[in-house]
């Protein structure tokens, strides 16, 4: 797992950070600042301080932030004095930049803040388009602006040269003030939100940074990237009212509460406008109440009201960034935040705990429970082993406030009840299995209304509902820790501790079904527990616990931005060692005293109560025939789309791939493309089973590919995608390729009968026959034949109607296939594990350099307008050179440097040139 930090600021203005492989909080450097507000990203974290200034925390990383000043020196010639620096009036200046219009000396250059420092002097670069150019770096042209080559011509009239300079950011893991004077405005802020990073991958380390003042006006932070973290200026955004807090989620999600506790949600945010373009209002969950605090993420959106009610935002997503409706979530919080994976924390408003949102997957974005953290800050002595500690000196059997981390649980009671497995291993232990009943006897005062109660499962205790009512009942299984605060003070009396089974191994399966944690449903849930615990329960009391108390840390902001979590993620933030242990403890030591008749019966009881029960409850039911179950999933992503009518251009698009499956395991999907057209938002589709092909096309400046359905065959007009990485495309490829093989019914190696083929660029690709094939009197035509792609790189393929397949790599190596399938870009299950080795190719590349004889200087790369590139590819066309030439994609590498071919057909003279009358001949 990915080690990154989650952000919070206590009471106190302290900022801490906790590591997800780390068990305490770690305060920050900079320890005499103190903040009101962060928020964080997996770059950096910035912070509002309390004398109103904004901070910047950059996290250090092997890889330092350098940034590349640049100027260009600018000279004309002229017959008395050759290249000067005396321009004519309509020229550009002196020292400028590479356009000419903007006026840059050497002097002019100042370091943005005190964050930053210089690491060399100014020096001429003597490199043009990788070669070497004269010593002094000078590139030359006829005139202002044109192109400059590194040769001097006689008809050169003016010429250039680059300076650079390099400087370094040096405040990385510290709070580095952001300069005053780029803040011109008196009104301070009062909250901000970085994301962003989503939107466009250039430049690289691009975030959106939002903040909001005083006097609710909201500002954006414009150019802040990797190598300028600090950003260069800042830009009001019109605004329907006041707003009071902002926030902005990794993709195009930026929400905002007003004053009057209406919400507004941002439009119009886009690679080329990240700040969007208007604000649509969204009505508060509770309109009688007003919301005070909002949180999105990539798609989800959570809201707190003013009377600290959380409500989760339904259908949420980049096309519907406004949502479809409200849901009242179980919880009081003063605020929350949204992080990576759509993770969700906040701060409680009982106790100023920070919590986690548990459960939270791509399938249920509103999770399961709420989970209190539950780590000592830096330095700090743990208080739960603090509690252990004097409960083991009280000699009793529960000690402190055995606490469960979950606080508030949101799963509904009839989940619990669904199967007797799943009602045990909520409480784990090494302690062996009881061996009779044990009764502990306390008699204890307790004048404090604090009284934290452990109670059973539903089932457990329907199981000993039969117990006498007067005596306390004996809990079967293992027991939820569960606190609760009881308003009446506690009754003195006797108490029976009933025998717990604890083992190791057991734990609670994940329930196939979980609901979103209505209100109704906690109190419904909270009314069963009561029930339950009535009839078997084990009363825990406090011992001395005010004095420790204040030891509390008590938190004011969180924020998980850069916090890298997710459902399967190992956390340690949970563990209140000191409590468990010594329950566990107590647990072991008494159930040492049971027999083994005692042990036999009491499991020969159970069983049969199962047994009785799971007759009852499935018996009776068996008649009824299995319902038909479809799941469907989508994946979605942002990509562009060529189009293929005027205007042609690539567009902006979002990709969204929708498969379902039905019961007897049929599985088919559609792929959605989703673009605006003049403002209005359209789509096209492709139905899954009608591809016959995913290509990766060549192309030097995006990664693209291109699907293939028969009517697009027959029409030469495939679907052309391009996506952002290589990576990235090749996700795509081969979750396409595998929906595309799953609705066709295509697994494993290829048959013998396998039709193999290979595409210009090397790539194989095999197709299974049908029986419709050859039927007569109709075949079935070529472009409805579907072909998916082996890994390899190959000239030239054959096979036979024995599975023998033999290729010819462009190298002119011999390649036998192993029967292995996948391979490439296939991962996972849609490659095999065996029979899949490493291939090397090695290709030729040929370009062509081309020469005019003229009367004066004879051969020269000095043609005519109308000829063609000086260097070109065979057809003279395409401008080929020999530093713009690169390998087709990063699979490939130059394993030599550029030589003279003196094997060309018809021959060459000694240095390798051809010849003819005029080009082409």
């Amino acid at each position: 797992m990915h080690v990154s930090q989650l952000w919070a600021v206590d009471v106190y203005g302290q900022v801490y950070s906790l590591s997800t492989v780390g068990q305490q909080w770690e305060k920050c450097s900079n320890a005499h600042m103190e903040f009101k507000r962060v928020t964080a990203s997996q770059q950096c974290c910035w912070g509002i301080a309390f004398d109103n200034s904004i901070y910047l925390n950059v996290h250090a990383s092997e890889l330092p932030i350098r940034y590349q000043e640049e100027t260009y020196e600018n000279q004309r010639w002229n017959p008395v004095d050759g290249f000067s620096d005396h321009l004519l009036p309509s020229d550009r200046w002196q020292w400028s930049d590479v356009t000419g219009l903007q006026h840059q000396p050497l002097n002019g250059f100042q370091l943005p803040s005190h964050s930053w420092d210089w690491e060399d002097d100014w020096y001429v670069d003597e490199n043009f388009e990788g070669e070497p150019t004269e010593k002094e770096g000078w590139t030359y042209a006829m005139d202002f602006p044109a192109t400059y080559t590194k040769d001097k011509k006689w008809n050169s009239c003016v010429r250039r040269r680059r300076w650079l300079r390099h400087r370094r950011y040096k405040a990385m893991d510290t709070w580095a003030k952001i300069p005053s004077q780029q803040t011109p405005f008196p009104d301070p802020f009062s909250d901000l939100s970085c994301g962003g990073w989503e939107i466009s991958e250039e430049p690289r380390g691009q975030l959106s940074l939002w903040a909001v003042s005083l006097q609710g006006k909201v500002w954006f932070r414009d150019g802040v990237c990797h190598h300028n973290p600090e950003g260069s200026s800042w830009e009001e955004v019109p605004l329907p009212g006041e707003v009071v807090q902002i926030s902005c989620g990794p993709g195009d999600l930026v929400w905002a509460v007003l004053w009057d506790g209406q919400l507004i949600v941002r439009q119009g945010i886009s690679r080329d406008c990240p700040k969007g373009t208007s604000w649509v209002v969204v009505e508060s969950p509770s309109p009688e109440v007003g919301a005070a605090h909002v949180a999105v993420g990539a798609s989800v959106a959570w809201a707190v009201t003013k009377n600290n009610k959380v409500w989760f935002r339904r259908g949420v997503n980049s096309h519907n960034p406004c949502g479809s409706g409200w849901i009242s979530m179980v919880g009081e919080m003063i605020m929350i935040n949204v992080g990576l994976n759509d993770q969700v924390w906040a701060i409680s408003c009982e106790d100023r705990t920070v919590c986690f949102r548990q459960g939270v997957t791509s399938s249920e974005l509103s999770g399961k429970t709420w989970k209190a953290i539950s780590v000592p800050r830096d330095g700090e002595r743990s208080h739960s082993s603090a509690s252990a500690n004097s409960a083991q000196s009280a000699g009793c059997f529960f000690s402190g406030e055995v606490q469960d981390a979950s606080g508030v649980t949101d799963v509904d009671s009839d989940t619990e009840r669904g199967s007797a497995e799943g009602a045990f291993g909520h409480v784990t232990s090494t302690a062996p299995d009881p061996l009779g009943d044990a009764t502990c006897n306390l008699s204890i005062e307790a004048p404090t209304p604090r009284i934290p109660k452990v109670t059973s499962d539903s089932f457990i205790s329907e199981l000993v509902s039969d117990r006498e009512s007067g005596k306390a009942s004996r809990a079967v299984g293992s027991a939820i820790v569960q606190e609760e605060e009881e308003e009446e003070a506690a009754i003195p009396g006797e108490v029976q501790v009933p025998p717990l089974s604890l083992n190791q191994s057991s734990g609670a399966p994940d329930p196939q079904w979980s609901n979103v944690d209505l209100e109704e449903t906690q109190i419904q849930h909270g009314q069963s527990a009561a029930d339950s615990s009535s009839l078997s329960s084990v009363a825990t009391y406090t011992f001395a616990m005010e004095d420790g108390a204040d030891e509390r840390p008590l938190w004011a902001w969180v924020s998980g931005g850069g916090c890298s979590v997710d459902s399967h993620s190992p956390l340690s933030w949970f563990n209140c060692s000191g409590t468990t242990s010594s329950l566990l403890q107590s647990v072991q030591s008494m159930s040492l005293s049971m027999t083994q008749s005692q042990m036999a019966a009491w499991r020969k009881q159970i069983f049969e109560q199962l047994s009785e029960r799971s007759k009852r409850e499935l018996d009776n039911f068996r008649h009824y025939k299995q319902a038909v179950e479809q799941s469907v999933w989508v994946k979605k992503g942002a990509i562009q789309w060529w189009r293929d009518w005027k205007p042609h251009k690539w567009v902006d698009v979002h990709l969204a791939l929708e498969q379902f499956s039905g019961a007897e395991g049929y599985k088919d999907g559609i792929l959605f493309i989703y673009y605006n057209y003049y403002d209005e938002k359209k789509y096209l589709h492709a139905f899954i089973n009608e591809v016959t092909i995913l290509v990766p096309v060549l192309n030097k400046s995006k990664h693209t590919f291109a699907l293939y359905t028969p009517e697009r065959t027959k029409q030469r007009w495939p679907i052309r995608l391009a996506a952002a990485t290589e990576l990235e495309m090749h996700d795509w490829l081969a979750l396409l390729s595998v929906s595309c093989c799953d609705s066709r019914g295509v697994h494993g190696p290829p048959s013998k009968q396998a039709i193999w083929s290979t595409t210009c660029k090397g790539d194989v690709f095999v197709s299974e026959p049908s029986p419709a094939l050859e039927a007569n009197p109709y075949p079935t035509p070529s472009d409805q034949m579907f072909w998916r792609q082996v890994g390899g790189h190959l000239r030239l393929v054959e096979c036979n109607s024995l599975g023998v397949v033999w290729g010819l790599g462009y190298d002119h190596s011999a390649w036998v296939y192993t029967g292995g399938y996948g391979g490439g870009f296939f991962q996972g299950l849609a490659s095999s594990t065996d029979n899949i080795y490493t291939q090397t190719d090695v290709k030729s590349v040929y370009i062509y350099e081309n020469q005019r004889w003229n009367p004066v200087s004879g051969y020269t790369n000095r043609g005519l307008p109308t000829d063609r590139y000086m260097w070109s590819d065979v057809s003279g066309l395409h401008e080929c050179t020999k530093t713009g030439t690169k390998p087709p994609s990063p699979q490939w590498t130059w394993v030599s440097d550029w030589s003279v071919d003196y094997s060309v057909s018809g021959g060459t003279d000694r240095e390798g040139w051809q010849y003819a009358a005029d080009f082409p001949a």
